[in-house]
């Protein structure tokens, strides 16, 4: 039985042609589950009872367990989910001026092994499906009171995006659809690690969809070191595939940069970063790093000191506020301690 959430519309018409079910009934579906709330089929009172029988034998329509849910002092929420196979994800809800944002998750654990990242600490055990990142967005949009929307999701939890590319796609028509989710294409943001091949096959994605880089240092001796993926893919290929990407969709590009103490915080990473962008159609999120066991936040001043050197060579720079610390919001901080937790009470046992 497969998950309705795994579908896009156009992918459930063809399905349901192939079941002898008309097509629109796509719309009615995608306008009951996305727009109405409405999980049982046989609530669905504008489909006939013998596609309701049909629908109900052909479709499963079972949301993920929530496990955990954590709330910070400044109201980031993290979510903790069960998937059917016991394996658990994460998702965060974040509070901006402009609106709520959710930072979903793309596999169970990641293969990129940055050496400063939680999710990397963990192989990857496997590729999420679309219906396991959709309900994230789903079940996150439930747990809002009356008035309060998403206005923007980014593609950048656990795992990496693009390392499970053919179903981000089909996850990213779910949400923009207007018949779905409805979230705008310039409200959803995807960050890579930098794999090469597929921000250029990303670049002729028709959806205005933003692209961000996890960059995190700005010459290749370091950036190798910390992170594995330099290694096949270095900054002058990962740059050469941007100005490319930048070329075929006239999109500005985010370059994401955690600042972590007396790794890559100094005025000489600072200047080393202005060289690598000048002159691009950029934008660089600065982000004080989350404290693991191996590696520390900048200080405030080393922050500031950073950020002021990118104002005055005119980079187009923000210095995120810091959310969610009091509840490890990390991306995988809350999987490890669950799986830890799990892995203890099998040993008392």
């Amino acid at each position: 039985m497969k998950n309705i959430f795994e579908f896009s519309r156009e992918k459930l018409e063809e399905d349901l042609l192939s079941k002898g079910i008309s097509k629109y009934r796509s719309q009615q579906i995608f306008d009951w589950i996305y727009k109405k709330n409405v999980l049982d089929v046989e609530k669905m009172q504008n489909i006939s009872k013998i596609d309701i029988e049909i629908i109900k034998n052909e479709y499963s329509f079972e949301k993920m367990k929530v496990v955990d849910v954590k709330e910070s002092s400044d109201r980031t929420k993290k979510f903790l989910f069960e998937l059917n196979d016991g394996n658990y994800i994460e998702t965060v809800l974040m509070n901006f001026s402009y609106g709520k944002s959710i930072c979903i998750s793309t596999q169970v654990g990641c293969d990129m092994g940055c050496s400063f990242c939680a999710s990397g600490k963990d192989k990857k055990v496997r590729d999420l499906t679309v219906a396991e990142m959709v309900l994230q967005v789903v079940q996150v949009k439930d747990s809002l009171v009356e008035g309060e929307n998403l206005t923007n999701i980014v593609i950048m939890g656990i795992g990496e995006p693009f390392d499970n590319y053919i179903n981000l796609i089909d996850f990213i028509k779910i949400v923009n659809d207007n018949k779905g989710i409805n979230i705008g294409a310039r409200h959803i943001t995807v960050s890579t690690c930098g794999l090469v091949p597929q921000i250029l096959e990303f670049a002729n994605l028709p959806l205005q969809v933003n692209l961000a880089i996890s960059l995190h240092f700005a010459n290749d001796e370091k950036r190798s070191k910390y992170m594995k993926i330099n290694k096949a893919y270095n900054l002058e290929k990962l740059f050469n595939a941007l100005e490319i990407y930048y070329n075929k969709t006239n999109r500005r590009i985010t370059f994401e940069y955690l600042l972590i103490k007396e790794v890559n915080d100094s005025l000489t990473d600072a200047k080393q970063l202005v060289s690598l962008i000048k002159g691009l159609n950029a934008y660089v999120n600065l982000i004080p790093y989350n404290d693991t066991q191996m590696f520390s936040r900048s200080p405030k001043e080393a922050q500031n000191r950073f950020y002021d050197y990118l104002m005055k060579n005119r980079i187009n720079v923000t210095l995120r506020r810091e959310q969610g610390l009091d509840i490890s919001a990390a991306c995988g901080q809350l999987r490890i301690k669950k799986m830890r937790d799990d892995y203890g009470k099998r040993v008392d046992n």
